[in-house]
């Protein structure tokens, strides 16, 4: 029999992260996969980043994660979204070559210390006394001291195209059943999720002569705040468009669609909908928007984003023959929906622990999300906090207030999710603060503490952090008289002239004025790295209202502070309804902050709550754990 002390059961982006993170904290890790050369596969779309996801890969990154390094290395082109709009909301994504990533990945596992790979189905977690003990795979026993479940889709995995089923994980790869039985069997709350994906076309026909080609941007910015060039060749993706045809060809197949005919039960993503969705939910749209996306430099194939469908075979074909550019193009691999099952998130500590069972972990698509980053992030979470336990140290929890994570995890473990979870700027009420272009100052010393940023790489962002205090003086201090020339170049720039000596700060702080044009009109401090200069001008700029945030910020906190023992009686708590007690005796705040986000929990619980902990022996003082004790 084999021991170690993680198992880290699948090897997705989830997987990866928690394997990757476990032993790089020094604790002898497993991981199993149902296929090793499926390691790191990108299921769906060929890219990393978006809207609210791009600050999910910069914080992975800043913790010492891998997934922006990876991607740096494997992008064929990049864009910042919502680049007109304000810092708060922009987002880095960029186009991958998703053979080469899987193959980073794989390089990547099969050099780490302390990290073993071995293929195998996992039937059956090994549970004494409500606590996890190891694994029964398809071959042997395996004990561990902690499990961390990564299993994307391939729980209890359902494939379907058209009115056709069949089991699977991922088309042509097999599905996880045993595991899904035995968790169900060991009495955790299961759901049952939908996603889908694209059909896949041959580049080489496909008409790309009158379509909208979409370059990357010029000045491309990588994911990982190490990367100090990207090499990797940059090229374009193309748009093109539905219409009336297409959509016509859809309604009139509706009754062969698993979706409308009642074959797929399983809620599915409001966010990124098939094709046959947005035809039927928003039959006033014209036309929809089709991204032609490569899957890499050296394949030939082209991943229509927009498109996703779980229709008949014969009727994918007909839509794609009626979109401008594809009239004539070859499927290499047909569209399809995969229903799965999901644990319902609310039945895990912050730390992804679950309630249920002691030392068992649960990250990824299995929690509710959808996309890569979301799993890429709780994975990480996950696997430092099973590293953790097993050293044992304190979970490490990100709140609300620090990071795009915090917010990702503690909706899902206070609020739980009905639909598949995505990450959006708007989710975040602190993003003027957590934007991503400052995720390694707010992180990185979070991930050198833990031992997953090296000394040089966490003193790097001591500089940077230097840097931005001296600009910030150096602005502040450095105090400029009218003259001609001055107002000259003002008036270039269509800002006013200068009236009075003012600092470079308050001519920062003009709308019009960028810090490419304060070193026009004045020459900055020699020695201060542009990336600085950026941070600063950032800082300068929307001053007041990060003051305003910072303030909100510190009464969040005060809440957070104030913990809850996980054996609290809550029956004893008098002038509160039953339907709210029930729910923190299910929930399990671990704090007066959590408590106050669970559905339901109103103000006035909370402040009686909170009267009751400052009576009752100290409790709510400020105590220093933050969940399940690490040592038991």
């Amino acid at each position: 029999m084999n021991n170690f002390d993680v198992i880290v059961i699948g090897a997705g982006h989830a997987g990866i992260e928690a394997a990757l993170a476990s032993s790089r904290l020094g604790v002898k890790t497993l991981v199993l996969t149902l296929d090793i050369n499926s390691i790191g596969k990108m299921s769906c779309n060929p890219a990393i980043g978006g809207v609210g996801k791009g600050q999910l890969v910069k914080e992975i990154d800043a913790l010492g994660g891998s997934m922006g390094k990876a991607a740096d290395a494997c992008a064929i082109q990049f864009r910042i979204l919502n680049s007109s709009k304000g810092a708060a909301v922009q987002s880095s994504r960029a186009q991958i070559d998703m053979h080469k990533y899987s193959c980073y990945m794989q390089k990547l596992l099969k050099r780490q210390k302390n990290l073993v790979i071995k293929e195998a189905e996992v039937k059956k977690l090994i549970i004494k006394d409500s606590n996890i003990l190891g694994v029964i795979t398809d071959k042997e026993e395996i004990r561990a001291k902690c499990v961390v479940i990564c299993p994307g889709t391939f729980l209890n995995g359902l494939i379907h195209i058209g009115l056709r089923h069949f089991s699977g994980g991922r088309i042509n790869e097999r599905a996880s059943i045993g595991l899904a039985h035995n968790l169900k069997a060991l009495g955790f709350n299961l759901l049952r999720f939908k996603t889908g994906t694209c059909p896949r076309l041959d580049k080489n026909t496909i008409d790309f002569s009158n379509l909208i080609r979409q370059e990357g941007d010029a000045l491309p910015k990588p994911f990982s705040f190490s990367t100090a060039k990207l090499r990797q060749k940059q090229i374009p993706c193309h748009i093109t468009y539905t219409n009336n045809k297409t959509h016509e060809i859809i309604r009139v197949n509706l009754d062969r669609s698993p979706l409308y005919s009642g074959k797929i039960k399983a809620t599915g993503v409001r966010y990124c909908p098939s094709i046959e969705d947005k035809i039927v939910k928003f039959s006033d749209k014209q036309r929809h928007q089709v991204f032609l996306e490569p899957q890499g430099l050296g394949v030939c194939e082209i991943y229509p984003n927009g498109i996703s469908t779980s229709l008949p075979e014969d009727v994918q074909l007909k839509i794609l023959a009626s979109i401008p550019g594809l009239e004539k193009a070859k499927v290499i691999r047909f569209g399809y929906g995969i229903e799965h099952v999901v644990v319902e998130p609310t039945q895990l500590f912050p730390s992804l622990e679950t309630k249920l069972i002691r030392n068992l972990y649960l990250a990824g698509q299995i929690n509710g999300t959808t996309g890569y980053e979301e799993a890429a992030a709780q994975g990480l979470v996950a696997g430092i906090n099973a590293a953790l336990r097993i050293r044992n140290k304190e979970p490490f929890i990100l709140d609300r207030a620090s990071s795009y994570i915090g917010v990702l995890i503690d909706d899902l473990t206070t609020k739980g999710t009905l639909e598949p979870y995505r990450m959006f700027t708007s989710r975040v009420e602190y993003r003027l603060i957590l934007r991503e272009d400052n995720a390694d100052l707010r992180l990185s010393r979070m991930g050198f503490d833990l031992g997953l940023l090296s000394s040089a790489t966490y003193q790097k962002v001591k500089n940077k952090q230097n840097s931005i205090k001296e600009g910030v003086v150096f602005l502040k201090r450095t105090r400029i008289k009218p003259d001609k020339k001055i107002n000259a170049k003002l008036f270039r720039i269509n800002s006013a002239a200068l009236s009075r000596i003012v600092s470079l700060e308050d001519l920062l702080k003009r709308p019009q004025i960028g810090i490419k044009d304060l070193k026009v009109i004045h020459k900055l401090r020699p020695g201060i790295p542009e990336s600085a200069w950026q941070q600063v001008e950032l800082e300068v700029k929307y001053a007041g209202f990060i003051q305003r945030q910072l303030k909100d910020v510190e009464r969040f906190k005060h809440l957070e502070k104030i913990r809850l023992p996980l054996d609290f009686d809550y029956s004893s708590l008098s002038g509160i309804s039953r339907e709210i007690r029930e729910k923190l005796v299910k929930f399990k705040p671990l704090n007066l902050g959590q408590a106050s986000r669970i559905s339901g929990v109103t103000p006035a619980a909370i402040s009686l709550l909170m009267v009751y902990l400052r009576k009752a022996n100290g409790f709510g003082e400020r105590q220093p754990n933050h969940g399940p004790l690490a040592n038991g």
